[in-house]
């Protein structure tokens, strides 16, 4: 398993909380969204998902991954 911290911007409120955590969630992905700091932890099985499938998915939820 692969563990990360992502810089994400355009975060501000739970429900930016709950629509990054669910759509990674749905591709197999644990992630913990840090509002505080503008960061997403992930942890991932490498051998099944990619990071650029990751950062993707947070970029379709609309945020940006810097």
């Amino acid at each position: 398993m692969k563990t990360m911290t992502l810089q994400v911007s355009g975060m501000s409120c739970q429900h930016c909380v709950n629509s990054i955590e669910g759509a990674l969630k749905q591709i197999g992905v644990e992630g913990k969204v840090y509002l505080a700091n503008g960061s997403v932890e992930v942890r991932f099985d490498e051998s099944k998902i990619s990071e650029s499938l990751v950062k993707e998915t947070i970029e379709e939820q609309g945020y940006d991954v810097i």
